[in-house]
């Protein structure tokens, strides 16, 4: 998880029209709870997401007049499996987090994939990017064929996700709002333009102007142009937009003479796992 500057706004707006006992949500289920029972889970992941959800701070004392939390070890020992809803932080690496998951999604009402891990993979599917063996040698070394292994996936390659939180780390005025959506029993429907949008309504000046790459035009906006705002480029830790504007980020490199395996390379930091399909447009010359 990256760390970031403290700068965030946060609010759960509309708290009066809230209706929580019998809220129908996407998932199929009713939560007929006076207050759903909320469970938080960890794959292959750093928890970094999870700690965002502790930095809620006074939304969180907010969120917990509407809901119970029935496991979270970020914040509690109390560990329960009567859950309704489950929010899972990480991507799934072994045989063994494929049992595990199957279990939650039978057990939980609602899934939630939070952060870049759950969603697309993450930085964990950077070692996708090797022969099958090469990270257990190098982590373990010859006792490395004592750990059984699989490519890096995201968690909805194994399960129904019925709410998506990108970001890595997550960003808090999103994961308040999805929060807020499951209470109503509504559906979240995730930005769908790209963060370049965004960085123009904060006044940013664009990246590529300075000399630097940048995954903007093509990257899932949702995040208020969090890392330009501070300094840094974006790397598409949210994925792709739908229909990402490939021949315009092709454009881009071409206007300022960027080299494109570079710009590659950095995609790959939380994508390696789902963009392949972009890689082979983009390379298209």
């Amino acid at each position: 998880m990256r760390t970031l500057p403290d700068k965030r706004d946060i609010r759960l707006p509309g708290r009066a029209g809230i209706q929580i006992q019998g809220s129908q949500n996407p998932g199929g289920g009713t939560v007929k709870n006076k207050k759903p029972k909320f469970a938080f889970f960890d794959f292959t992941d750093c928890e970094g997401c999870q700690l965002q959800i502790v930095n809620l701070n006074t939304v969180l004392v907010e969120l917990l007049e509407h809901i119970e939390i029935v496991n979270f070890r970020e914040a509690t020992s109390e560990r329960r499996n009567d859950y309704d809803v489950a929010v899972v932080e990480g991507s799934v690496s072994t045989p063994h987090d494929i049992e595990r998951l199957v279990k939650i999604r039978r057990q939980a009402k609602t899934i939630v994939a939070l952060g870049a891990c759950a969603t697309i993979g993450g930085v964990n599917a950077v070692k996708n990017l090797n022969p099958p063996g090469i990270a257990q040698h190098r982590v373990y070394g010859d006792k490395g064929k004592n750990f059984e292994t699989l490519p890096v996936k995201p968690i909805d390659c194994f399960i129904k996700v019925d709410y998506y939180i990108q970001g890595c780390p997550v960003h808090l005025n999103e994961v308040a709002e999805v929060f807020k959506c499951i209470l109503a029993g509504k559906k979240y429907d995730m930005p769908n333009y790209p963060v370049c949008m965004e960085c123009k309504m904060n006044e940013n000046v664009c990246l590529y102007q300075k000399g630097q790459d940048c995954l903007g035009p093509v990257t899932r906006a949702g995040c208020g142009s969090w890392c330009i705002n501070n300094n840094n480029i974006c790397y598409s830790c949210r994925g792709l937009v739908d229909n990402p504007a490939v021949d315009a980020q092709r454009d881009i490199l071409d206007k300022y003479g960027l080299k494109l395996d570079e710009m590659l390379a950095k995609f790959s930091l939380y994508s390696a796992c789902g963009g392949e399909k972009y890689d082979q447009e983009i390379k298209k010359r």
